[in-house]
Parts: structure tokens; sequence; C-alpha cells
């Protein structure tokens, strides 16, 4: 590895301006698709393959008129607007209707509306939608922009569209402006923070630039993405989110590490060559480990969850290509800059060292006085007492993670948008005229056995079904029956009295399921599926919760082996995972104390929904395991480093600890900075992902990096380097961190 890291570092060095001339064709050719990354991105994708609601979905090709999905425009007369202005919204609306695939607007339903214009507060025009789930989806987008929806009152008529996908669509409008803030807020963050590790402007820019360019190619790879598949419109935001972190954490490590040889007395040559084959070589096999962790997501039979997951594999593989291609080329082109700090910095520093100069000088007499630095001190403490150091840690990690236990998964858009949101709006005006369960009927599919649904058996069978689902309190109406093309099927449409996503249209669905699966009544003479809005929802629940164990085992099992190729050790791999798997149960803990018992809800301004989103759980388990690699990588690489140098375990600890600490501790905090801003910004399901990797993060790189890991390391001794001889033998080395500064510079490492 190391041997091909030099070849690499040196091809950069002859070819730099080759590199680099490519590098900006790159981003000059990328910036105008990564502007339109947004473009064919869809708010479906949700669909469940096998499951009742897509067996609905599709047995309803076969019932003449019928839709799959509900879909209208909602007029509200505003105050000083006219019957008029009301009409003509509704004529833009048919004309918009009639430029778009799947939908019309009938002249029944045209006309129905423009009676209402007169009277009532809001005129509906339901629409009339033969496209499936997600071809709906797509078309709500489209439809949202045509009618205005959003943009405010037109003639003193304000427009809305609200249906189940007309509330995805909306979501991927807010998707967008949350975007842009969260990367408006988070580059300056991580500018300062970069300047307080580097003291340099010019050194802080070379992670910030890589964090961009990261950024920037991977909007574009996902703009030609989501023109050849199906792509959720939550990829931009989870490929920002972790692209900003990774791609500046990596280059950070690198270039620390760079700075550290210098500082050591290597040249600049040397210096590069040294931080390629250590910490480059880290970077690509945590950069890796991290992509491998978040492929474990495509286990999960989801368009939506494999975008995702897709679109943050791309980002971390683009983030890699950048630290290991174009920063060296940019640290041999920036030449002093790069290494040495500014005059401000330099003077700070020249201050702070005198004050604690003359603090040390008026203790040096004190018997016992400490000559060791901040990391050995810390060390020496936390091995001199490593039972309670461990248990202490540990358990504080246990506690938070308690609240995850009673987790429950759940999904939904409208409770999502703020209650001044037109989305939000439009779907509570539309409720308030029709009802809340309208917009989203449950369906019912009987497919008979014998006979068709005109036979005797099979027609009675039916009527007490419908006469049954009436007696349902959450049951507003029940339709007719409406037999197939070919009269072996019946469909019955079910108005529930709550909206779609609430817990009682859920409860709901789930008697319907349990009566479908009882083999009496309609069930016993035909095969019923459950489908619908509600249903789609539960159906896609059940799915994620049923894989989080692939998931899980997935992660553990690849983790385990990667840390023990590098570490050539059986138990401190498993003593890492089970760190790891601490960090992401203490943030479940929090998230569900947070977003689900909402018990913070006043002091953080959030609205709990009472449930976790469904698509928090994986991305998390996947993202922090992937990411607690890197930091497991660099300190556990330079401890091991160490000990092959001293042969003892609590100096390996110390020195490992005092060489990586400071750069893992401030890339954690920019890690942390970054998930923090979309944390506060965006909506609840990116909100969740982003308190919960910032957590997991913050908690890895403090109690688990500083405290447990060189307390349980003192605990197990030699043991932590224990491997079979037989398989000692066969084992390659990964040779990590080995010092690799020429011109016989240590470098402290």
């Amino acid at each position: 590895m190391q041997a091909a890291m030099d070849r690499l570092t040196a091809l950069l060095e002859r070819r730099r301006w080759v590199v680099l001339g490519a590098w900006l064709l790159i981003l000059l050719a990328a910036a105008p698709f990564a502007a339109r990354q947004t473009e064919h991105l869809t708010s479906g994708g949700f669909t469940v393959p096998g499951s009742g609601s897509d067996a609905v979905d599709r047995a309803l090709a076969a019932f003449e008129g019928a839709q799959r999905e509900t879909l209208a425009v909602v007029v509200a007369r505003r105050p000083g607007g006219s019957p008029e202005g009301v009409r003509r919204a509704i004529d833009r609306a048919d004309a918009a209707a009639a430029r778009l695939p799947h939908v019309e607007l009938s002249d029944r339903a045209e006309a129905a509306a423009k009676r209402d214009a007169g009277s009532p507060p809001i005129a509906i025009a339901v629409l009339d939608v033969t496209g499936d789930r997600d071809q709906t989806a797509d078309l709500a987008t489209d439809l949202r922009e045509a009618v205005g929806a959003g943009e405010g009152p037109t003639d003193g008529a304000e427009t809305y569209l609200v249906g189940q996908q007309a509330l995805w669509a909306g979501m991927q409008d807010l998707s967008k402006e949350d975007l842009e803030a969260a990367e408006t807020a988070g580059f300056p963050i991580v500018l300062l923070i970069l300047l307080g590790v580097f003291g340099s402007l010019a050194a802080a820019a070379l992670p910030l630039a890589l964090g961009f360019v990261s950024v920037l190619i991977t909007g574009a790879a996902i703009f030609f993405l989501s023109r050849a598949m199906e792509m959720s419109v939550f990829t931009t935001n989870v490929a920002s989110m972790i692209g900003i972190g990774v791609a500046v954490d990596y280059s950070l490590f690198v270039l620390a590490r760079y700075r550290e040889e210098i500082r050591a007395g290597a040249s600049p040559e040397a210096a590069r060559r040294a931080a390629m084959r250590t910490s480059g070589v880290a970077v690509a096999f945590s950069g890796l480990t991290v992509m491998t962790s978040l492929a474990g997501l495509f286990l999960v039979d989801s368009t939506t969850i494999r975008s995702m997951a897709l679109g943050a594999i791309v980002v971390v593989a683009v983030s890699i290509l950048a630290a290991l291609t174009f920063l060296p080329v940019l640290m041999r082109v920036m030449g002093r800059r790069a290494y040495t700090r500014g005059r401000l910095a330099v003077a700070i520093a020249l201050l702070f060292r005198n004050v604690r100069w003359r603090g040390r000088r008026r203790a040096s007499t004190a018997p016992g006085a400490s000559s060791g630095g901040f990391w050995q001190r810390w060390t020496d403490r936390v091995t001199r007492r490593p039972v309670l150091a461990a248990t202490l840690s540990a358990g504080a990690l246990i506690v938070l993670a308690i609240p995850a236990l009673s987790l429950e998964f759940g999904d939904g858009a409208l409770r999502q948008f703020p209650e001044a949101d037109d989305t939000r709006v439009g779907a509570e005006l539309a409720a308030r005229e029709v009802g809340a369960g309208a917009t989203g009927m449950t369906q019912v599919v009987a497919r008979f056995d014998e006979g068709t649904a005109a036979s005797p058996e099979n027609r009675a069978a039916l009527a007490d079904y419908a006469a049954a689902l009436r007696s349902d309190p959450e049951v507003v109406d029940v339709a007719r029956g409406v037999a197939s093309d070919d009269g072996r099927a019946a469909l019955i449409s079910v108005t529930p009295r709550h909206d779609p996503e609430s817990a009682a249209a859920r409860a709901m669905v789930d008697r319907l399921r349990e009566g479908a699966a009882a083999d009496e009544g309609l069930a016993g003479v035909a095969h019923v599926d459950v489908g619908g809005a509600t249903a789609s929802v539960e159906d896609f629940r059940d799915l994620v919760a049923g894989s989080m164990w692939k998931i899980a085992l997935f992660v553990l099992a690849f983790s385990y082996l990667v840390l023990f190729f590098l570490l050539r050790s059986v138990l401190l791999p498993l003593k890492a995972v089970l760190m790891n798997l601490l960090s992401v149960g203490a943030a479940y803990g929090v998230l569900v104390a947070v977003f689900q018992y909402g018990w913070f809800d006043g002091i953080t301004g959030y609205e709990s929904l009472g449930y976790i989103n469904t698509m928090t759980p994986p991305f998390l388990l996947a993202i922090v395991f992937g990411l607690s690699m890197d930091y497991e990588v660099f300190l556990l690489s330079r401890i091991r480093e160490r000990y092959d140098a001293t042969g003892d375990t609590k100096t390996a600890v110390a020195q490992g600890l005092a060489r990586s600490a400071a750069t893992i501790s401030s890339a954690a905090l920019i890690m942390v900075a970054v998930f923090a801003v979309f944390a506060g910004t965006g909506v609840p399901s990116i909100k969740e992902i982003g308190l919960g990797l910032a957590v997991a993060i913050a908690l890895d790189a403090t109690l688990v990096r500083l405290v447990l890991v060189p307390a349980t390391m003192e605990i197990m001794g030699r043991w932590n380097w224990w491997l079979p001889a037989p398989i000692a033998r066969v084992m390659p080395e990964a040779g990590f961190e080995a010092s690799g500064a020429a011109d016989g510079a240590t470098a402290g490492a």
C-alpha cells in the first residue's frame, strides 16, 4: 500500500500542473449540472415491492376509472378577492393540468368548483389522476409550480395543491430551501474552526476548498444519476451533509500530518511523501470503509433509501479522490503558506506560551510537578484507574441509550411542515371543508377464489364486509364495491376520519389487515389486499424496521474484518465494534428523548412527532459506523505503530493518543458543527439525522476515543495485540501509520 502511495505521490510531483488543470476542468464542467441537480429528483420512491399496498396499486389497473392517488386544487379567496378571481384561478389550474401527463380536470369537476367560488371560503377542484404512485409524485411537483402553489395570492385568490403526493412534492421544495440555508451556514463555521486549528487562512482554505469541490462534483453526479434512475429528493441533503464533513476531515488528516512532518524537520517534499504514505493510506481505507458501510443500506429494497445511500457513497468517493490527488498538488503549489502559521496566530501562540511558561516557572519547585504534555497527563489519569474510567464512560453511554429501547418507527410529511407553510395550510383548509381523510382514501381489493363479484356468495360477502367497515369508528364513508373489468375482483374505497398519516388511520389499516388474514367473511372467499396512502406508509415502515438486523449484521461484520486486517488483532476490533454500538445506541436514545418523547421541545424549538422517522435509524447506523472507523483507524494505527516501537501498551497508548488526539478532536469538531447546522435547519427527518450524527460523533471523539479506548487497552494489556500464530504468518502487514518521513525526519511518529 505504501509503495503504491509513494508512486502516486511521485506522479503528482511530476505532473502537478496537469493534475491541477484536470481538476479545474472537471469543476468547470460540473458547475452547471450541479446547479440543476434537483431537476429530476423525485419525491416518490417509497413503494415497497411485494407489499399489500403495492399489490393494490398494481391491481387498480384492472378497474376502469379507479385512481391510485388523489390530487386536488384548493383555491382560497383572500380579503379583497372576488368569486371571479377564484374562477380565474380554477381556469389556470385547468390549463396547467392540460399541459401535464396523467392528469386532467374534468368539465364536471371544474363546473362544481366554479359553483362553489361564490359562497364557501374555498373552492376545491378534484383532479382525475391516471399515473401510479411515483408518477403522481413527480406530477405533483410539476403541478405545484404550474398552478402557482406557494406563490401567494393572485387576483385575491390563493392556490394550493393537496393530496398525499402533493405533501411530498411540497417537501421537495422545502428541502431545497433548507439545503441552501445549511450550506450557507455550514461553510463559514467550518472555516472558523479550521482557522483555529491551523492559524493560517491559506491552510484553512485547503480543506474547505476540498469540501466545496466534493459537494459540487457530487451534485453534478446526482444530476446524471437521476436521469438514469430514480433518485430521492432527500439525496442532495444527505450527500451535502456527509460531503462537507467527510471531505474536510480527510483533507484535515493529510494536511495535519504534512505540517507535523515539517515541524519535525522534514523537507516539504519528504513531508508530503510521509503524509501520503501514512495519513493518505488511512484516508483511502477509512473512506472505503465508510462507502462499504453505506452499501449496507442497499439491503433495504427501497428506491428512496438506496438512492440516498448512493449519493452518500458518491460524495465519499469524490472526497477520497480529492484528498489523495487534488490536495497534495495544492499543498505543493501553495508552498510555505500551506504549513506556516499567520502572523496573528504566531503572536497569539507566543503570548499564550509566555503566560503558560510563567505559570510553570512559579510552580516548578512544587513536588511532583508534571513535565509531560496534556495528552500524556490525560492518559496517565485514565490508565491510573482504568476500570473506574471504563465503567463510568460506558455507563454514561448506556444511560443515554436507555430511551432507545422504546424507539418507534414512523413516517409522514404533513406534520413535518412549519405551520405557516403553504403545503400544510392547503391540507388543513381541505380537511376543514371535506374531511381530513378525503385526500388519502384506503383501498381494499378482493380477488375472488371462485366466481365473480356478481356471484351470490361473493356479493353477500362484499355487502357484509362493507357493513362491518361502516361500523368502524375511524371510517367516515365506504364506497360501493366496484367490479374489475373481468369481474374476478372487487374494489372498495374507504374514507378515514383522520388524515392518512395519523395514528388513528394507521390503526384502522392494521385492523383491516388483521381481518384480511382471518380466513373468514370476505377473506374466506377472496384474497384481500389493503392499500392506499396509509397502507403504503405502514409497509415502508415495516420494510425498514424488518431490514435493520441485516444492515446491523453487515456493518458489524465488515467493520470487524477491516480492523482485524488493519490492526492484526483479534480482540481490538471486537472491542471497537462494541464501542461503536454504544455510540449508536446513545445517539438513538437522544433522538427518542428529543423527537419521540419531546422532552426538549420548549428549548430546541422542535415539535415532537411522537416517533422517529423511518429512514433515520438505518442511516444513522451505517454512517456512524463508517465515520467512527475514520477515528478508529487513525488512533489505533498510531497506537499500534508505537507499540511495535516500544513493546509497552501504556507507552504506546500515551504516545499514540498524544500524536493523534488533537487532529481527531479538530476533525470531530468540524463534523459535529456541520451536522449541528443540519440539526437546526430543515424538516424533522433531516434534523433527526443531523442531530443523531452530531451526538454520535461528539460521544465517539470524547468518551470513546479519549476515555474508553485508553482505559480498556490498559486493562487488556498484551491481549490487545493477540493474533494466533498461524494467522499471523499468512496475514500481510498493513503498516498504516508507520513512519514515512524521508531525510531521517522522525516527524514524531
